[in-house]
């Protein structure tokens, strides 16, 4: 309702619109990466996107979280900063998760849109790959916008 007491209708109309599902929420998740910056994103040759209504409750108890709404994402690997000199073969290629219902409820609580979360999560978790700092992170991250 507007100030003037009348139902005003809502720039856009949502009464018909569900929340992603795994594969929308991929969609966005790799669009996301498409848009970050070409020189980090050549970085991130063979990082898995994994998605995931919710974290596993080892990972979980892993991280000491006790609710499954408290992780957004994981980045789960050898990031280059721990990388060997030398590599070896059988190791399992990194991995981000992204968790959608956790992502889903953080957004309905802000002003950000989707979009804009998922990205933010995806370049933290890829951070760590990296071993970035915040500051790194978010340079990064305005410059995908």
């Amino acid at each position: 309702m507007g100030r003037d007491g009348r139902l005003h209708k809502p720039s856009q109309d949502w009464s018909d619109r569900t929340a992603p599902d795994l594969a929308a929420f991929e969609a966005i998740a790799q669009a996301a990466l498409g848009a970050l910056p070409e020189t980090f994103r050549a970085l991130c040759d063979g990082i898995v996107i994994r998605i995931s209504d919710f974290p596993d409750m080892e990972t979980l108890d892993a991280l000491n979280i006790d609710t499954p709404y408290g992780l957004l994402g994981l980045f789960e690997g050898e990031g280059l900063a721990q990388a060997g000199a030398t590599g070896w073969t059988g190791r399992m290629p990194n991995r981000i998760h992204l968790y959608r219902r956790p992502i889903i409820d953080y957004w309905a609580e802000y002003d950000d849109t989707l979009g804009a979360i998922i990205t933010h999560v995806l370049v933290h978790e890829i951070g760590h790959h990296f071993g970035l700092s915040d500051d790194d992170m978010e340079r990064i991250e305005l410059a995908s916008d």
